[in-house]
């Protein structure tokens, strides 16, 4: 094999590399950003639950089982898909809450 082809195949190899990194790093960027974004609305959601929970004058056991289940989801910390249901029982949970006041 001679140098100069040897140098053709690394460049190309070096430009294809190139190529895929600058394609694949803002996808990775956005769904990181996605996901960061989604766990601080679940974390707000369950905060928001907590507080009204303990402003409430009357125990719900449906509202302190899905405010439980919204931290379990936030403890197991997956991906957006878990952030939104954590959202959507902390939320549910703090409408009940709030309905009782």
């Amino acid at each position: 094999m001679s140098p100069s082809l040897l140098i053709w195949l690394v460049g190309g190899v070096l430009l294809l590399a190139a190529g895929i990194v600058t394609t694949l790093l803002p996808r990775l960027r956005h769904r990181t950003r996605t996901t960061r974004v989604a766990w601080s609305r679940a974390r707000a959601a369950i905060d928001s639950a907590t507080v009204s929970r303990d402003a409430a004058a009357v125990r719900l056991p449906e509202a302190d089982r899905l405010l439980a289940r919204a931290e379990l989801l936030a403890a197991e910390r997956g991906g957006t898909a878990a952030a939104q249901a954590a959202t959507e029982h902390a939320r549910q949970a703090d409408r009940l809450w709030r309905s009782q006041s």
